[in-house]
C-alpha cells in the first residue's frame, strides 16, 4: 500500500493533479470492491487519526482575532450562507427520498467550502486583499465554526437513529457548548505554560510528542464524552492557534498529518464501488451541478442582501462554489456512525472531489463573467468603509501637490510614515477592506478604492499630485494603473515600487519616472554594507552603485540555477540564467570564434587557461578547455549550449 502511494503520488504530481486524488484512486484499486488487496476496517483507527489530525491543522489556522476583525462579515453573511445553503439541501435531500438525520449530514457536507483551495488560489491569483478575497475569507472563517456544530450533531443523530431513548439534540449541544467551552478555558490557561517549559528543554522530538499528545487527548476527551474524535483535534488547534508556537507546531505535525490523512483517503477510497460509481455518475454529475449552482446564488444573494457590490458577491460565489476537507470529515463521522450508507456516501465523495478539481478553472474565469455581467458602478458602498469614490470635494480641496500611495501595505505605510514626519501631505487607497477600516480608525487619510479605475484616480486629485507611488505586489494591476495615469493625466511623476526587475522595461517604457526592484535594492544595501566593512572609501560604493543603477542593474542579471529551476512556471522561464559551458575537445566550438555563433543572448565572461576575461572580446577563439559563461533565458540558454556541443 505504501509502494502504491508512493508511485501514486509521484505520478499525480507529474501529472499536474492534486495528490488527495492519488489517495483516492489507490483506495478504490485496492479496496474489496476492486482487487481485494486491503479492507477499510484493517485502518479504521489510523485514517480516524488521519481526520484527527486533519482537523488539528484547521484548528491551527483558525484566528479568533480575524474573526472579531471581520465580524460583520463572519457573523452576518458566513451565518447567512451556512444557514441558506444547508436549508437549500436539507430540502433537496428530503424531495429526493432521503431521511431527515441523512440530509443534515449531506446538508452540512455540501454547505462546507475548502479552506485549502480557495486561500490558495486567491493566494496565487494576489486576490486575498481584494473584496471578494476577504468576502471569502470571512464566509470561510464561520464554516470552520459551523463545522464544529455539525461535528457536535452527527454522532446525536447516528445515535438517534439506532436508540430510541437517545438524548434530544438541546441536551447534546448543551454537552458539547461546554465541553468546548471548558477545553477552550483550560487549553488557553494551560497549554501555553507547557509550552514555554518544553521549548526551555530544547528538545525537538520532547516538543513533537507533546503537540501529539495534546492533540490525541484532545481527540480522546471529545470521543468519551459521545462527540467525534475530529472535534477534539480541531479544538486542541484552537488552543493553541493563538500562541505563538503555531509556527512550529505547523511544521513539527506537518509530517503525521500528511501520513495519516494520506491514510484517510485510501480508506475513503476503498468506500468506494467504482462499478456502482459509473452506474451512478449521473447523479454525481448532477449533484456537483446542484451544489455549484446553490451555492452560487446563495453567496451572491446574501452578498447584496448585505449591500455588497454584485460583482464582488459574485466573485465570492465563485470562490465558495465548492465542497471541503470538513465535508470529508463529516461523511466519514456519518458513515461510522451509521447515519449514511456506503452508496450514498461514494456519491458525495466524488461530488466534493469533481467540485474541489474544477474550483481552480472556475475561479480564474470568474473576474471575466463578474464584469461583464455584474458591471461595478462608482455608486456602490461598502458599509463602514470609506470608499474613495464616495468623498466629497470638500473632503480632497485642501490636498495640493500632494502624494497619492497605491498600495497601503507595508511597503506603502512605511512610506506614509516618513511623509508624515516632513509634513508632506498624502492620501493612500487600498483595496482591502480590513487594512482600510485599521487605518481609518487610527487617524490615517487612507480609502478603500481600486486604483486601476480611472474615476478612482481622479477622485484621489491625480490632476494636482506632485507624486504618485506604486507599492501594489502585482506587476499586471501596476502597469495598467501607470498607463491611466499617462493617458489620463500626462506628466504626472510616477514611481514604481516592484519585486524584481523582470518587468522593468515595461515600467520605463510605459513612463514610470522611477522603478524600484525591491529584492535588487536590498542586495545593493547589502553590497554597500559589505563593501563599508571591508574599508572601501564611500564615495567609491556610491559610485558603484550609482554604476550599477544605470546599468539597470545588469551585473546582478543571470544565477546559477539549482534543480528548482527544471519546474520553472511560463512567467518565470522569462528570468535571465547564468550557465557555465565547458567546451570539450569534440565540442562543434573547438576551434571557432565567438563572434561565429551570433548569439542572442549575453557573453558574460571567457575562462581561458585559468584566467577570466569579462565581456570577452567577439573575435576570441574558442579552445579545448575553456569555459564560456552565458546569460539569458533558460530556453536561449539551452539552445546556446547546444549550438556550442553539437553545432
Amino acid at each position: 500500500m505504501l509502494i502504491g502511494a508512493v508511485v501514486g503520488t509521484a505520478l499525480f504530481r507529474r501529472l499536474k493533479l492534486p495528490p488527495i486524488l492519488a489517495y483516492l484512486a489507490l483506495g478504490a484499486l485496492i479496496g474489496p470492491f476492486a482487487m481485494q488487496l486491503s479492507h477499510p476496517g484493517n485502518m479504521a483507527l489510523l485514517s480516524e487519526m488521519g481526520v484527527v489530525f486533519l482537523l488539528f491543522m484547521l484548528g491551527l489556522e483558525f484566528s479568533l482575532p480575524k474573526m472579531i476583525a471581520m465580524r460583520r462579515t463572519v457573523l452576518g453573511l458566513g451565518s447567512a450562507q451556512v444557514l441558506l445553503t444547508s436549508l437549500v439541501f436539507i430540502g433537496m435531500s428530503l424531495l429526493m427520498g432521503m431521511d431527515f438525520n441523512a440530509s443534515i449530514v449531506i446538508a452540512g457536507a455540501l454547505a462546507l467550502s475548502s479552506t485549502a483551495i480557495v486561500t490558495k488560489e486567491l493566494i496565487r491569483m494576489q486576490h486575498l486583499s481584494e473584496p471578494h478575497g476577504q468576502l471569502s475569507f470571512g464566509i470561510l472563517l464561520f464554516q470552520d465554526v459551523a463545522a464544529v456544530i455539525f461535528l457536535i450533531l452527527v454522532p446525536a443523530l447516528g445515535t438517534s437513529a439506532v436508540e430510541d431513548n437517545a438524548e434530544p439534540l438541546w441536551l447534546v449541544f448543551m454537552q458539547g457548548g461546554g465541553l468546548l467551552l471548558t477545553l477552550l478555558f483550560l487549553g488557553h490557561k494551560l497549554l501555553p505554560a507547557l509550552f514555554n517549559e518544553i521549548a526551555r528543554e530544547r528538545s525537538d522530538e520532547l516538543f513533537v510528542l507533546v503537540a501529539l499528545v495534546t492533540a490525541m487527548g484532545a481527540a480522546w476527551l471529545t470521543h468519551a464524552a459521545g462527540l467525534s474524535m475530529a472535534l477534539g483535534g480541531f479544538l486542541a488547534g484552537m488552543m493553541l492557534g493563538e500562541s505563538h508556537f503555531k509556527h512550529q507546531l505547523e511544521s513539527d505535525i506537518r509530517p503525521f498529518r500528511d501520513v495519516l490523512l494520506g491514510l484517510f483517503f485510501i480508506s475513503v477510497g476503498m468506500q468506494l464501488d467504482l462499478s456502482a460509481l459509473v452506474e451512478n455518475i449521473h447523479w454525481v454529475v448532477l449533484t456537483t451541478l446542484l451544489l455549484i449552482t446553490a451555492k452560487l446564488v446563495v453567496v451572491l444573494m446574501v452578498g447584496v442582501l448585505f449591500k455588497h457590490p454584485a460583482n464582488t458577491a459574485f466573485r465570492a460565489s465563485v470562490s465558495l462554489a465548492q465542497g471541503g476537507e470538513f465535508g470529508f470529515a463529516l461523511l466519514a463521522v456519518a458513515l461510522s456512525y451509521q447515519v449514511i450508507d456506503t452508496d450514498l456516501n461514494a456519491v458525495l465523495v466524488s461530488t466534493i472531489i469533481l467540485s474541489m478539481v474544477l474550483t481552480p478553472t472556475l475561479m480564474n474565469m470568474a473576474e471575466r463573467w463578474a464584469n461583464r455581467f455584474f458591471p461595478l458602478s462608482t455608486t456602490e458602498q461598502d458599509g463602514e468603509i470609506e470608499r474613495v469614490d464616495s468623498l466629497s470635494e470638500s473632503k480632497l480641496a485642501h490636498l495640493n501637490k500632494h502624494v497619492i500611495i497605491c498600495g497601503y501595505g507595508r511597503v506603502g505605510q512605511i512610506i506614509a510614515r516618513f511623509l508624515k514626519q516632513m509634513n508632506i501631505p498624502y492620501i493612500a487607497v487600498d483595496p482591502d477592506p480590513v487594512r482600510i477600516r485599521e487605518a481609518s480608525t487610527a487617524g490615517e487619510p487612507a480609502y478603500y478604492g481600486d486604483a486601476k479605475r480611472v474615476d478612482i484616480l481622479r477622485n484621489l486629485g491625480t490632476e494636482r499630485a506632485r507624486l504618485v507611488i506604486l507599492t501594489i505586489p502585482a506587476p499586471k494591476s501596476a502597469l495598467e494603473i501607470l498607463r491611466n495615469i499617462k493617458r489620463e493625466f500626462g506628466n504626472i511623476p510616477v514611481l514604481v515600487r516592484t519585486q524584481d526587475d523582470s518587468h522593468l522595461e515595461q515600467f520605463q517604457s510605459s513612463g514610470a519616472a522611477e522603478v524600484i526592484p525591491e529584492a535588487l535594492e536590498g542586495s545593493l544595501m547589502l553590497v554597500s554594507h559589505v563593501m563599508t566593512l571591508l574599508g572601501v572609501p564611500t564615495e567609491e560604493i556610491k559610485e558603484r552603485i550609482r554604476t550599477v543603477r544605470s546599468q539597470r542593474y545588469q551585473i546582478l542579471h543571470g544565477f546559477v540555477h539549482g534543480d528548482h529551476s527544471k519546474k520553472l512556471s511560463t512567467e518565470e522561464s522569462l528570468v535571465i540564467q547564468r550557465h557555465a559551458v565547458v567546451i570539450s575537445e569534440s565540442a562543434f566550438a573547438c576551434g571557432k570564434r565567438i563572434e561565429d555563433f551570433d548569439f542572442d543572448l549575453a557573453i558574460v565572461a571567457l575562462i581561458h587557461a585559468g584566467e577570466e576575461t569579462e565581456n570577452p572580446s567577439l573575435q576570441s577563439v574558442l579552445a579545448a578547455g575553456d569555459t564560456l559563461i552565458i546569460s539569458g533565458s533558460p530556453s536561449e540558454v539551452e539552445l546556446a549550449e547546444e549550438r556550442l556541443l553539437l553545432g
